[in-house]
């Protein structure tokens, strides 16, 4: 099976046709067998909604579920294996949300789409797939 995992902004750009979605994540989202996000992602956008940061995504904060759902989309578990490798693996990024993001690739086997470098930081960590942008 040809699975990927979204970051954050890469799912909520795929809701939008955002056109900061390179060509190359929107191939790779469209020919994978799975589409994946993790729960910690609706989390992220809401609270980023609640506090101001994140304005564009107010009008799908209510239904973010269901779009994935028509998106032919899924969550991915947020395992409390998951947890305690975001919390305990040696890379110096401290974002929760990124952390929870790399561990959930990590521990599924999942390359990751998204367009922040940070996660090149984890590239020595044999755990890690890849990120693709």
């Amino acid at each position: 099976m040809n699975a990927v995992l979204l970051d954050t902004h890469a799912w909520a750009w795929s809701l939008t046709a955002d056109s900061r979605l390179t060509a190359r994540a929107v191939t790779v989202i469209q020919q994978a067998d799975a589409v994946l996000v993790s729960p910690i992602s609706l989390f992220e956008i809401g609270q980023k909604v609640r506090l101001g940061k994140w304005p564009e995504m107010q009008p799908y904060i209510h239904g973010l579920a269901e779009l994935l759902e028509r998106q032919g989309g899924r969550t991915v578990a947020l395992t409390p294996d998951v947890c305690l490798k975001a919390s305990t693996m040696d890379w110096a990024h401290r974002d929760p949300f990124d952390r929870l993001i790399a561990a959930t690739a990590m521990a599924n086997g999942l390359p990751l789409i998204s367009a922040d470098t940070v996660f090149d930081g984890l590239s020595t960590d044999q755990r890690w797939i890849a990120r693709l942008w």
